[in-house]
Parts: structure tokens; C-alpha cells; sequence
């Protein structure tokens, strides 16, 4: 069954209705069936079974396919070219959309998007905006502020809002700012008011600095009738809050959602007001938290996705994940570190803790919003990249700016970069720098690294440059330098940790 070819208000039908393990068995059944698609008709893939000598014709159960190695972007992708990597090696004589990635490890890499994906998209995203936001009911501006470009937020986000505005014929109207806070707050104060309410799908610090700037220039918010949509990078309640509070909308659970998505794949899940509720009530009760999530500190994006569109599964807490996307791919791995967990063990561990949750669900009136879809939860990655202003900082670019003839005699080129906030809550970079010895660090050592790592910076990350036109300020990093082998995070004798994600 093709889901992007039935009504939008059909699927909630039945995700409202269809058991949980009929859905879970039709995203394995697609995960089969693309793997022996793959095997016959992607060169690469077919290239690369070959040399992992796996025989695809013995690949006939789940479990089965369960023990084919997976691929990523380093032992499958990098390996081969666009060609061989598409289905029967056409690449050039399609009609893509290419996006990019940022480019933070080096060379960017350029993924292909098709029509289905497009209208995968638009799926899910009309169920979301049917079943929280009532479209179908009220007529909606949404204003996409997701960067604009060769990335994929935007214009993903945009082709999917005129294809099912298309499709439902609904009273929707689209504006694309991107990350311009300055006509985005204007677009709400010259029309707002023509619509019954306003949708904006912003990063998560984007959204902060515009409502806030908005406050600044004597914006009400709290006159509009308000929804936000949220992708790229996770956030915490009191960020929830913290929006509602200057909003002033009223339900928590249906006026705000954050995707989980990559270049790769596109948008694979999104939080929905279940998800939102279960997360909300863990935060308070640290044995049900940990017994959901297996961490403590640590706060994943938590949200419910479709088998048959995207079919996750979780390898020692690496996210895998099968679909059709521009490059197929099966078995890929996200190198996300998160897990799945379905909706009847979210039950049963609710229980387990002597909460019921079916009556938090009526105590705020959710009913009508249950899908019986299973969920996935995602961590920022370890030791791998800080995420900032909704992309990705890797060490190696820190790395290349701090080994330069002019520093070499002042630090020993190790770091620990960091991402904190202000007491605004505003985000900001931290560079801690080891000094060599008896050096003692400066304001023109700090200015001279500052220099060279924002030059880097510009140079190899896309998003990076594109955020500093409109965050310039913010961007720069604060240096903090320490005393060579200080034990805080240069201690003699271990592996220097360069990313820390939890300061």
C-alpha cells in the first residue's frame, strides 16, 4: 500500500484505528521488499553485497534481514558515485532537488530528493496539521523560517506545504522569510490579523531571537493565534514553556511540534501531542525517565514515526533506518544515538510505575489525537559535533585553525568545544583552549584564535556562513583558555574529549 496516495484524513482514520503491530509489520514488509529492489537495481548496493558476500536470495524473513551489515555515509556513499548510487544507475537524465549538507567535515555531500519524498512529506505533514492545528477549519499563514537555499529545511518544507495545500484544497497561504527575523516579525504584522492563525516553522534559536525581537520593537504576540513547528535539533521544556509563555497559547501539547529529519532521508518523524505528554511526564519521575530512555541526564527528541514510510531499528543505541529515498538506502545508519520503543511497552513501563496513562491523556483532553504508531527518540550525538543554531560544529575544523604557525608556540593545539547559553538563554560557543607551558593567555592570542577559526569556519561550513549574515555577533566564539594538562579537560594520560555535549 502507497500511503501518499490515500486521503490525508483517511490515514488518521486509520492510524486512530489499525493495531500498532499491523503498522510495524508493514514497515518490515517495505524494509524487505526495498532491500531486494536495492539488491537487483542500485549498482552500488549491488556492488556492495557482492564484497560483504551477501547472498540477497537468502534474505526472506525480518530476521533475515536483520543480520545484512548496514551501510552509511562512509562505507557505502563515499564509495560510489551518484550514478551507481541511484536506481538502475540514471542519475543524470532525472528531475531531482539536490540539498546539501553543511559541509563541517570537510567536502559537503550532495544528497538527491525526489517527488515521493516530497509527497511524503506533505503527508505527514497534513496529518500533523490536520489533527493539531485543524487547517482543514481555520484559515492559516504559515511562515517558513528554515534557512532558504541549498539546505534542505526550507524548501522541503515549502514544496510540501503547496502540494497538500493543493491536494486538501485547504485555505492555507505560505511566506518564506527564511532566517530573516526582521521580515518574518513583519509578515505578522502586516497580515496576521487576515488569517485565524499563524504557523511558524523556525530552528529552535531562531524562533527564541525573533519573538524576542519582536518584544523589542513593541510586537505583541500574544494578540495572534500561534502554532510553531521546530526540526534540526532538539530543545527542552522549559524552551516549551519559555515560547508559550510569550505567546500566551493556550495548549501546550497541539501548538507546538519538533521533526526529526536528516539530508539523507528527509523528515522520518515528529513529535506528536502523545509524545510531548509521555516526555513531559518522564521529566518528572526519574526511574520511569530512565527506564523509557536508558539515560538519565541526557533529553532525546521524542517522537512517533510511520514503518512503511521510514522503518527504524535500533542497533546498541545507533539509529538504523530503511526508505525510498533519492539514494535508497536500507539498513542506514544515522549514526544517531537513540533508540525505538513501541507504544504498547510505553504502556506497560507507565504501569510499571503505578501511573495510568490513559488518564493523563483525558486529563488533558488528547483523545482525539492518539495514533497507534510506534516511537523513536534521538540524543544530540556523541563526542561527534556540537549542534548550534540548528547545525553541526565538528572538531576537525576547530582543529585546522588551531594548528597554525602563528599559535603553535602559545597553545598545544588541544580544545573542548562546548555549546552554552547566557542567562537570556540565548546559545553561544565555548572554545576552551590548553596553553602550552608557562604561557599565559591573552587578549590578542584570544582575538588571533577567534580570528582563525571563524575564517574556518566560513570557509568549510555552509550553515555556519549563512548564520553569521544573520547573527554575526553570535557567532563568534568565547575563548577560554586553561593551564597546560589542567585536569578539567586536558588531564595527562586520557583521550582528549574535543566535543563535550553536556556542560
Amino acid at each position: 500500500m502507497n500511503l501518499i496516495k490515500i486521503p490525508a484524513k483517511k490515514v488518521i482514520k486509520d492510524l486512530k484505528k489499525v493495531p500498532e503491530s499491523n503498522w510495524i509489520k508493514r514497515g518490515e514488509k517495505m524494509a524487505l521488499d526495498l532491500f531486494q529492489q536495492m539488491s537487483k537495481r542500485v549498482p552500488a548496493y549491488k556492488d556492495w553485497l557482492q564484497k560483504n558476500k551477501i547472498d540477497p536470495q537468502k534474505i526472506k524473513t525480518i530476521s533475515d534481514f536483520k543480520q545484512v551489515p548496514t551501510i552509511d555515509k562512509k562505507n557505502y556513499l563515499q564509495n560510489y558515485s551518484p550514478r551507481e548510487l541511484s536506481w538502475d544507475g540514471i542519475f543524470k537524465t532525472k528531475q531531482w532537488v539536490i540539498s546539501t549538507t553543511s559541509g563541517s567535515t570537510g567536502e559537503p555531500f550532495y544528497f538527491p530528493r525526489t517527488k515521493e519524498q516530497d509527497e511524503q512529506y506533505a503527508l505527514t505533514a497534513e496529518i500533523y496539521l490536520l489533527t493539531n492545528f485543524n487547517i482543514d477549519k481555520k484559515s492559516t499563514l504559515y511562515i517558513v523560517g528554515f534557512p532558504m537555499g541549498a539546505w534542505i529545511g526550507g524548501l522541503f518544507t515549502y514544496e510540501a506545504l503547496k502540494i497538500l495545500s493543493a491536494r486538501g484544497k485547504y485555505n492555507l497561504s505560505i511566506i518564506t522569510p527564511g532566517i530573516n527575523k526582521l521580515e518574518i516579525i513583519n509578515a505578522v504584522k502586516k497580515i496576521g490579523r487576515e488569517f485565524d492563525q499563524i504557523i511558524i516553522g523556525s530552528y529552535a534559536p531562531f524562533l527564541k531571537d525573533t519573538l524576542e525581537e519582536g518584544q523589542r520593537l513593541g510586537l505583541n504576540w500574544k494578540k495572534y493565534n500561534l502554532g510553531f513547528i521546530f526540526s534540526a535539533e532538539g530543545f527542552n521544556e522549559d524552551f516549551r514553556d519559555y515560547i508559550f509563555k510569550i505567546t500566551g497559547s493556550k495548549d501546550i501539547y497541539r501548538s507546538t511540534l519538533n521533526h526529526y529529519g536528516t539530508v539523507d532521508l528527509g523528515t522520518m518523524s515528529h513529535e506528536t501531542p502523545l509524545s510531548i505528554l509521555i516526555r513531559r511526564l518522564a521529566l518528572k519521575n526519574k526511574n520511569l525517565y530512565y527506564e523509557l530512555f536508558s539515560e538519565r541526564d541526557k533529553l532525546p527528541t521524542f517522537t512517533q514515526y510511520l514503518p512503511e514510510m521510514f522503518y527504524f531499528e535500533d542497533i546498541n543505541k545507533s539509529l538504523v533506518c530503511s526508505a525510498h529515498s533519492g539514494y535508497p538506502l536500507v539498513r542506514y545508519d544515522l549514526h544517531d544515538y537513540g533508540g525505538i520503543v513501541t507504544l504498547f511497552e510505553v504502556y506497560k513501563i507507565f504501569t510499571n510505575h503505578g501511573l495510568d496513562l490513559n488518564k493523563f491523556i483525558s486529563k488533558y483532553n488528547l483523545q482525539d489525537t492518539l495514533w497507534n504508531l510506534p516511537f523513536v527518540y534521538v540524543f544530540e550525538r556523541k563526542d561527534l559535533s556540537v549542534s548550534f543554531f540548528a547545525f553541526q560544529i565538528y572538531p576537525e575544523t576547530i582543529r585546522k585553525s588551531l594548528w597554525h604557525k602563528d599559535l603553535l608556540k602559545s597553545i598545544t593545539g588541544k580544545f573542548t568545544l562546548l555549546v552554552k547559553y547566557d542567562k537570556n538563554a540565548n546559545q553561544y560557543l565555548e572554545l576552551n583552549i590548553e596553553l602550552q607551558p608557562n604561557v599565559k593567555g591573552t587578549k590578542i592570542l584570544s582575538d588571533k584564535i577567534k580570528k582563525l577559526v571563524v575564517s574556518r569556519l566560513l570557509i568549510e561550513n555552509s550553515s555556519y556562513r549563512k548564520t553569521a549574515e544573520e547573527y554575526p555577533k553570535r557567532v563568534i566564539p568565547k575563548i577560554v583558555f586553561w593551564q597546560y594538562e589542567d585536569a578539567k579537560y586536558f588531564k595527562p594520560g586520557t583521550k582528549q574529549k574535543w566535543i563535550k555535549t553536556n556542560p
